[in-house]
């Protein structure tokens, strides 16, 4: 009765406000419902671009320049399409990756990964801790102090913490790889002959370059990002409902990271490339040779990036192997639990803590070396992995009606098939690299 003394324009008018403000409050509903489900994808993804893969993306810009840019395209393609499997299978089946193994293909196999798993992600942890020794020498901070003050924190933060405070410190640690954006533009590239390098591919039958694209693709996808999504998936507890936003939260972090990693190529290759300075060996020795050429600042920002690169990474790894541990083992777990309620998930992360800790504060510790050992032990890993998360996400009586489709599971099995032949390419080029001196790259 009252809307009846009112003109139609005037209502139209007041309805069309009224559409509009619904409009408003559901963006935003929408945009606090993303910040809840955002965390993982994009942890995972950017501890990805720890203190060895820096090593890597520095020597690659300082030995090709540019030309292999074009190489992240696939590289963004190939780790969301790995990365998404894994959340679907973590928020459809509320299982970690390593329960789905035990459950899907038995204890022998499980055991054999678990172990692989192990060893790998322990000798990527130490390298973790050398790095931020490096980073902290580069700053004027001794080793002997930066070291085991950030294990400190790290430890610290995860036993004492919750779910969401340990996963905000992470997310903002990420923040911290907008210092190599920085370096890319202090050191003024020639952004026409990125961005061809970036869409137009090159190839030459050398086998450094064939080498540099097998770690570039091959090394992209490592075991334990995958291990670390799906189980901080569960922990969440996201549900069906929450999936498209879950899957945002990849594609936005695996973006992220990758750009950032091309940032690294960028800013070596407008520098040390045209320099004349091919061979880096390490992050610390991209940034000290970055100095003479930009400047102290761009040195600062590469260390910092380098410093807060591995304290990401120092965290996720640790974490990631104390959960596929845990669930491998049927113990409980998670980073809301105490020592009383989950003392092996948290006793195998302080453990590798420890490990890391006193073995990256030896004097002359063969950081190279190392890291040979550890990616090769990750390359044999990953072909198992890769095809175990395929099998595991066209599985339709475990997935239901999220199973993989038919041409997804085409584009997975092709994607896995080509990340495994490169892997395997590089552990033989890597391991008979071993027994000749070093030539021209050091990755």
């Amino acid at each position: 009765m009252i809307l009846s003394g009112l003109s139609p324009k005037f209502l139209i008018v007041r309805l069309r406000r009224l559409q509009r403000r619904l409009t408003e409050r559901l963006s935003k509903f929408r945009f606090y419902a993303y910040l809840a489900v955002l965390g993982p994808g994009i942890i995972a993804a950017n501890a990805g671009n720890d203190a060895s893969g820096i090593a890597t993306y520095s020597s690659v810009g300082a030995q090709f320049g540019y030309t292999l840019l074009w190489a992240f395209i696939p590289m963004v393609v190939s780790l969301i399409v790995v990365q998404e499997m894994c959340v679907r299978m973590g928020v459809v089946t509320g299982q970690g990756l390593a329960d789905l193994i035990r459950e899907q293909f038995g204890v022998l196999w499980t055991a054999l990964v678990m172990l692989a798993l192990l060893i790998a992600n322990t000798g990527v942890i130490i390298s973790e801790f050398v790095g931020i020794a490096q980073a902290s020498e580069l700053i004027g901070v001794p080793r002997y102090v930066a070291v085991p003050v950030s294990a400190s924190l790290i430890w610290w933060l995860v036993v004492r913490g919750t779910q969401k405070r340990v996963e905000r410190v992470f997310l903002a640690m990420s923040l911290v790889f907008f210092c190599y954006v920085l370096s890319a533009i202090l050191a003024r590239p020639e952004w026409t002959a990125v961005g061809s390098a970036f869409v137009m591919p090159t190839f030459r039958a050398e086998t450094v370059y064939l080498f540099t694209l097998m770690a570039l693709i091959g090394t992209t996808i490592t075991p334990f990002m995958q291990v670390y999504v799906q189980s901080t998936v569960v922990e969440k507890g996201l549900d069906k409902d929450d999936l498209p936003i879950a899957r945002a939260d990849v594609i936005v972090g695996t973006t992220f990271a990758v750009v950032i990693a091309a940032f690294i190529v960028i800013s070596t290759a407008a520098t040390l490339h045209l320099q004349g300075i091919y061979e880096v060996d390490s992050a610390a020795t991209a940034a000290e040779a970055l100095a003479p050429v930009v400047g102290e600042y761009a040195k600062y920002l590469f260390a910092i990036g380098l410093f807060g690169a591995a304290m990401l990474a120092m965290g996720v790894l640790p974490l990631a192997t104390a959960y596929s541990m845990s669930e491998a083992l049927g113990f409980e777990k998670g980073l809301s639990r105490s020592f009383r309620e989950a003392p092996i998930f948290l006793g195998i992360f302080t453990v590798l803590i420890v490990i890391g800790l006193s073995v990256a504060l030896i004097p002359g510790i063969p950081q190279i070396r190392l890291l040979v050992f550890t990616q090769s032990i990750n390359g044999l890993l990953l072909p198992v992995i890769l095809v175990a998360i395929v099998k595991l996400a066209s599985n339709r009586e475990i997935m239901g009606d999220n199973a993989n489709g038919k041409y997804f599971n085409i584009f997975a099995w092709t994607i896995t098939s080509v990340v495994s032949i490169l892997s395997l390419m590089l552990i033989g080029y890597s391991i008979a690299d071993i027994f000749r001196p070093w030539t021209t790259i050091k990755l």
